[in-house]
Order: structure tokens, then C-alpha cells, then sequence
């Protein structure tokens, strides 16, 4: 079983336990008007989430609005998200609002506040403490009541300890962190995904696909995320109005060696000094699981044995993990 939880253009599909239970929570604490940070890679769909969270809160009514804060020069950014008043600056032909306005009432989502420049980040701290803003070359101060959702790609207590983001501002925005997975940590998810894409691109066309090019899209790494799958189904149903095939795959997903899809799969432990040694074998351990399964078409018996396991271990370490896979 899993989940399909549509609200209004948005649909959440979740049959992998770990993004069950991150809805899950995340379904506890839309009601409130708590700060929450969105942590995961690029393309796992923390924009998608954001509007979730806002659709099915008190707010849904209100605006819902959006920036992406990455490589947006410091002037720009402060002009968008506090406005300015007429003749604040040679271009200030006028007045303008600015986000926090735009979004008063509802919520605003800021994405890769990890690439927010410091001076950038003094300024949202003091609105998000007073709960008040002033335009650029404005004398007063104007109350908002704004919901801020925002989301960052990388381990902000990271940037903290390089002292390249502040803390006190990491801790106002962290005070309900949900991480999302990168695609590779929830295969299950992959097929329904698929069937999801092939259906809202070919909406008049019944699609299938075939086992031989589905255990490829489930194999591959995905280093882009849902939005490469995404891309790729896409890309895919522009060629068939039938059945995919291997080769109609890309040849990136079609030719991927096993090992090294391995490596990819697991480059953050190779790559993240941070990471704890049962961190790193839990990454490799659960990866070389899924590996196995996907080699055996889902058999647990084969693929305990391709690992050199008892079957009791096996499925012991699947639980553990909570890897998802269908009974022999």
C-alpha cells in the first residue's frame, strides 16, 4: 500500500515507510504556525512540500508564495523580499512591495536559504523576531503575520560551525526540521512514481512499461532526484503512445554499471566527513540491500544468498532498515 494524497494540484505519492512517516508528521503540525526548515538534495521536491504544508493548513485561503534565494545578488534580494519606497535609490521609480507584504496572512516559502548572503540574514532575523518589516528608505514599520517555511540542500549546522550562517537565525527557522530523502533511500517510491508521471503526461494514452526497463529506473542512482525521474518519464512518453522499453531509456540509466551505481548511491559517505561510522554503515549496508533485491527482481531468498546471508538475517536487516520489498 501507499500513499496518494492529492490536495487541490498537488499529489504526495509515498509508498516508502520513511516518507509515510515524514507526512505523517508533517500532517501533526500543519495546524500550527510553527517555523519549519525543509532539508534535503536538489530535486527531492521540497517545493512541492512547502505547498502541502500550506494548502492543507489554516492559511490555505491566503497567499502562498515563493522565492528561490540562489545567486540573487544581496541588493536585489533585499529589495524583493522588503520592497522599497519611491526614490529609496536612483531606480525607485516607485513604490514596491515587497514578499513579506505580498505574503502577509499566508505563508512564504524560502528556498536555498543556505545561499543567503550574511547581510541578508541579519535583516530576516530581525523581521522574523519583531514580526515587523520596513521597505528600503522607509520610516515605518509595518506588522506582518506570515507562516515561514524554508529549505536548504545542505546541513545548515554545517554553514553554523564555518561561521558562514548565523545561528541565531538557524535556530528561529529549525524549529520543526523534516528531511526528505533523496529518491536512491526510497526506491519503492520509483514505480508509482512512474506510473504517476506517465499518467499526467499521457493522460488520454494507456502506457506500460516493461519489467526489464523499470528494474533499470529502479537500479539507477537518480543523482537529480524526482525531478530527473520526472524529466526522464516524460521525455520517455514523447516517443510511445504503448509500452516503454529498454531502449527508450536514456543511455546514462540503460548503461549504468552496478558498481558504480553502488558508489553514486553511497557518495555521501565517501564525501561527508561528518558522518558517524554507524552512519556510514547503515548508508552502505542499506544500499548493497537494494542492490540485491533489485538484481533477484525482488526475490529476498536470492538475494540473501548473493550477499552471502542467512534469509532470517536478511530480513531481519530490511526491517532494520526499513526497506520495503514484497515477500518471495
Amino acid at each position: 500500500m501507499f500513499n496518494i494524497k492529492p490536495v487541490e494540484s498537488i499529489t504526495l505519492i509515498a509508498k516508502n515507510e520513511t516518507m509515510r512517516e515524514m507526512l505523517f508528521r508533517l500532517d501533526k503540525i500543519v495546524d500550527s504556525d510553527s517555523s519549519i526548515l525543509l532539508i534535503g538534495e536538489t530535486g527531492v521536491g521540497k517545493e512541492i512540500i512547502a505547498e502541502y504544508i500550506h494548502r492543507t493548513s489554516p492559511r490555505s485561503q491566503r497567499p502562498f508564495v515563493k522565492i528561490g534565494l540562489s545567486a540573487m545578488p544581496a541588493d536585489l534580494l533585499e529589495s524583493e523580499l522588503f520592497g522599497h519606497e519611491k526614490g529609496a535609490y536612483t531606480s525607485a521609480s516607485h513604490e514596491k512591495k515587497g514578499l513579506f507584504e505580498i505574503a502577509n496572512t499566508g505563508t512564504l516559502f524560502l528556498d536555498d536559504i543556505d545561499d543567503v548572503p550574511i547581510q541578508i540574514q541579519t535583516k530576516l532575523l530581525r523581521v522574523l523576531e519583531s514580526r515587523e518589516m520596513m521597505r528600503i528608505g522607509g520610516t515605518k514599520p509595518i506588522p506582518i503575520d506570515v507562516r515561514i517555511i524554508t529549505a536548504s540542500k545542505v546541513d545548515l549546522k554545517e554553514l553554523v560551525n564555518k561561521k558562514i550562517f548565523r545561528a541565531d537565525l538557524f535556530y528561529r527557522i529549525n524549529v520543526v526540521p523534516v528531511k526528505i530523502p533523496p529518491l536512491r533511500e526510497r526506491r519503492d517510491d520509483i514505480p508509482p512514481l512512474v506510473e504517476h508521471f506517465l499518467k499526467h503526461y499521457k493522460p488520454d494514452k494507456k502506457i506500460s512499461i516493461n519489467n526489464e526497463s523499470l528494474r533499470a529506473l529502479v537500479s539507477y542512482s537518480w543523482p537529480g532526484n524526482v525531478r530527473e525521474l520526472r524529466n526522464v518519464v516524460q521525455r520517455m512518453s514523447l516517443y510511445t503512445d504503448s509500452k516503454i522499453k529498454i531502449e527508450d531509456l536514456p543511455p546514462e540509466i540503460r548503461n549504468e554499471n552496478p558498481v558504480e551505481s553502488l558508489i553514486k548511491a553511497c557518495n555521501k559517505c565517501y564525501v561527508d566527513g561528518t558522518l558517524k561510522f554507524d552512519e556510514i554503515v547503515k548508508c552502505l549496508e542499506s544500499n548493497l540491500l537494494n542492490e540485491a533485491l533489485q538484481n533477484t527482481n525482488g526475490n529476498q531468498t536470492r538475494a540473501a544468498k548473493s550477499l552471502g546471508l542467512s534469509l532470517s538475517t536478511f530480513r531481519d536487516k530490511l526491517k532494520k532498515y526499513k526497506l520495503y520489498c514484497p515477500k518471495n
